[in-house]
């Protein structure tokens, strides 16, 4: 197997070990609190499932894995538990260095990628036990449970989708006939038809994080296929990595946009701008490399972390990590924090309403990551919130809500607790208590960035309804949050 060789140099080294310290302040809050919570989740994770991560830089999660499953180095930064007799990597390298092969410079798309992606992404839910009959009853889902209507219109198919082998005359990825007996463009067609789009998954290395076809070096090929299925979204994974076209050091300058990251993933961009059919380009490279710096010049949003889970320290910890690069948030610009776990694990709903509305102020795509015939009417709720989604979605405000300091009381936490940020309907605060156990917090409305003078009224963008009463630049409003909850104002002038 060839493996991707990063090194630490590139890394932000205070935002690292600020994770490592919120994580361990995580642990030891629950541990010393008494909490019955930490029992659960630390034996959920005491072995990872079927595909799941298990070690890599920055990793606290299982570092094992269940029977008949090895945990299994991909790069420096990302291991995966894989059945066992699985080999990954491929026996031939391509070609060209990247020096070699010249560098593209074709942007992405303005046709698609303007707002953060709404959809679904089947791997949370199934893993590689993925089939067309899930992937279209997905499809019906958006229907039938409103989301289509709110805005979701994303599906997406991420890894193990295909035959371990490319087809040997053309040299196509093929997909398992046993999992899509009539192809990836019949299904197109059907999802297509319910007036949503469809997405598909690859990897800018030899092999797929489960080890089946990849796209490093056949870039054109790839690209022209899925298009030809009818493919509107594109996730690109970051897993086995040849040595010759990872990163050792720092590139020249610091230019990050001219490393062998990056030039993987201009290589792909460039195929998808060749193809007559606009295709939205997520980069998933977990945060390395400071794609933030580059990302919206190749694609349309990136990831900027690794894998998600169900869990509180999860959520704290990836909004810690986005909080630090929001300004490179804007239209056809986005940092994204994963796939959603609403409907898995055992998040409070206080804590999933939190987990949307972040992902929401800090406008990343949200892509649901569950079984939607499971979804409770209350999480439906949650993931339709049209307020909600619609400072997301806004056309005319790409800007993320910013923190801000709400009072002279506030506390420092990490993450942050106080946002703000500006639509066409007013001005918008959002306030996450990321404490254990309820608090009162307070913001003056004379320190919202932007507001001004005047006469206000307040809304509670969760239930639709006015605050009562009537505030000027002067007030104070102190608002009891519960343990994990996100409360979301709108503001707007009388």
């Amino acid at each position: 197997m060839f493996e991707a060789i990063y090194s630490l140099p590139f890394f932000n080294v205070i935002q690292l070990l600020g994770l490592w310290v919120s994580q361990f302040r995580t642990y030891l809050t629950v541990y010393l609190s008494g909490s019955s919570i930490l029992s659960p989740n630390f034996h959920a994770i005491a072995q990872a499932g079927e595909w799941q991560q298990c070690g890599g830089q920055r990793w606290s999660g299982a570092s094992s894995c269940i029977s008949g499953w090895t945990c299994t180095f991909s790069n420096e930064y990302y291991s995966q538990c894989l059945p066992l007799g699985t080999i990954t990597g491929s026996a031939t390298r391509p070609s060209a260095t990247p020096m070699q092969a010249g560098i593209p410079t074709a942007g992405p798309s303005t046709q698609t990628g303007r707002l953060p992606a709404l959809g679904w992404n089947h791997w949370n839910a199934y893993k590689c036990n993925i089939t067309e009959a899930k992937v279209l009853a997905a499809a019906s889902a958006f229907t039938s449970l409103g989301l289509k209507d709110a805005g979701y219109e994303y599906i997406n198919i991420d890894d193990c989708w295909s035959l371990k082998t490319r087809d040997s005359k053309t040299g196509q990825i093929v997909p398992d006939p046993a999992k899509f007996p009539n192809g990836i463009s019949h299904v197109a067609s059907q999802v297509h038809a319910l007036g949503l789009k469809i997405g598909i998954y690859s990897d800018a290395g030899t092999t797929t994080c489960a080890g089946y076809p990849a796209s490093l070096g056949r870039e054109d090929l790839d690209a022209k296929t899925f298009a030809s299925w009818g493919i509107d979204y594109l996730k690109y994974d970051n897993c086995n990595v040849p040595g010759n076209w990872s990163d050792t050091e720092n590139p020249p300058g610091g230019y990050w946009y001219n490393s062998n990251t990056a030039i993987r993933y201009r290589q792909m961009g460039a195929a998808l701008a060749k193809q007559s059919r606009p295709i939205q380009y997520d980069l998933c490279l977990w945060g390395l490399a400071n794609v933030w710096t580059w990302g919206a010049r190749v694609g349309h949003s990136w990831r900027m972390s690794f894998d998600s889970s169900s869990t509180w320290s999860y959520i704290a910890d990836i909004m810690s990590i986005n909080v630090a690069h929001l300004s490179a948030v804007d239209f056809f610009s986005h940092n994204d924090m994963d796939m959603m776990e609403i409907g898995n694990g055992a998040l409070s709903i206080q804590e999933q309403r939190t987990h949307f509305a972040a992902w929401v102020f800090m406008k990343s795509p949200i892509l649901l990551g569950t079984n939607l015939d499971n979804l409770s009417t209350e999480q439906v709720s949650v993931v339709t919130n049209g307020e909600l989604l619609a400072f997301h979605q806004d056309s005319q405000f790409g800007k993320p809500a910013m923190p801000f300091n709400a009072s002279s009381s506030m506390q420092t936490t990490s993450p942050p607790e106080y946002y703000a940020g500006q639509s066409t309907k007013g001005f918008h605060v959002f306030i996450t208590n990321t404490h254990s156990s309820t608090a009162t917090k307070i913001f003056n409305f004379a320190n919202v960035p932007g507001l001004g003078n005047g006469t206000f009224k307040l809304h509670d963008m969760w239930t639709g309804q006015d605050v009562s009463g009537t505030f000027f630049s002067s007030s104070i409003y102190p608002v009891n949050v519960t343990a994990h909850d996100t409360v979301a104002y709108l503001i707007t002038k009388v």
